[in-house]
């Protein structure tokens, strides 16, 4: 087959149509039947009690890190001070030419083990973004199919499909942004707990981890009442919208080829 000069394979074409067609009603089904069941569905979800405690205590996680005893320091003579200071390098097993510094204590268990509670609400929250990630493009690649060749007028249709394609586009980089959003809480929840372990005396680093659990419970509810409020909004759109998307142009009849 030879469109203004350019020749298509005709079993190419047969087989990117059947794409075409496949997207095509994945991405119908998805606007009108998937996308209103699934914001129900997070609704649903923000209204359990793991997205509802009463008090944010209920979410805090101990860190068990015993806090060692305080090192007296006297006047004695230097050379009894060093003596000592390398029996006690000796008993710890290090190298007497290593350099004093803070010792990190050993863990009962051998870790120190991550808020279980986020990490389930979060194993929870993660497959929710990725399916908006998924549908999101198809959607999109659908109605991009749907736009037609440029012509000088006659593209009030034509602004709208890149309308939805924009929108379907932002909404796939916000949702992106919250998986970004969950490996920098686990970082910077290891980077404060790693200080505990070689300052348990410093109740500030304590605190401050209690307080970025806190944060990221928030944050995760609040990605919850996003990802809805993404389903929602497209599913509107989109079908408010849908005679023009479908149509752009009304004298339009012409396909890809």
């Amino acid at each position: 087959m030879s469109s203004k000069g350019i020749k298509v394979d005709n079993d190419l074409k047969t087989k990117v149509d059947a794409f075409r067609e496949r997207i095509t009603g994945e991405a119908e089904n998805l606007v009108a039947d998937f996308f209103p069941k699934k914001l129900l569905e997070l609704d649903s979800f923000l209204k359990e009690p793991i997205l509802n405690v009463a008090d944010l205590k209920d979410i805090h996680s101990e860190i068990n890190v015993k806090v060692p005893d305080p090192i007296i320091l006297n006047n004695s003579h230097d050379g009894v001070d060093v003596q000592n200071s390398r029996k006690r390098k000796m008993e710890d097993g290090l190298d007497d030419n290593c350099q004093d510094g803070p010792k990190v204590f050993v863990m009962p268990g051998g870790m120190i083990k991550s808020n279980g509670q986020l990490v389930d609400l979060i194993e929870r929250v993660k497959p929710e973004i990725r399916t908006l990630i998924e549908k999101c493009n198809t959607v999109k690649m659908w109605v991009q199919l749907l736009i037609p060749r440029i012509e000088d007028g006659n593209n009030f249709g034509v602004s709208i499909q890149e309308e939805t394609v924009a929108e379907l586009r932002t909404v796939e980089g916000e949702a992106a942004s919250y998986l970004d959003q969950i490996s920098r809480y686990y970082i910077t929840r290891a980077k404060l707990v790693s200080k505990i372990t070689k300052y348990p005396h410093v109740e500030d680093y304590q605190r401050t981890v209690t307080e970025i659990d806190e944060k990221e419970y928030i944050s995760l509810k609040i990605i919850v009442s996003e990802l809805r409020n993404q389903y929602v909004t497209l599913h509107d759109m989109i079908l408010k919208n849908i005679e023009k998307i479908k149509r752009p142009r009304s004298s339009n009849n012409e396909a890809l080829y």
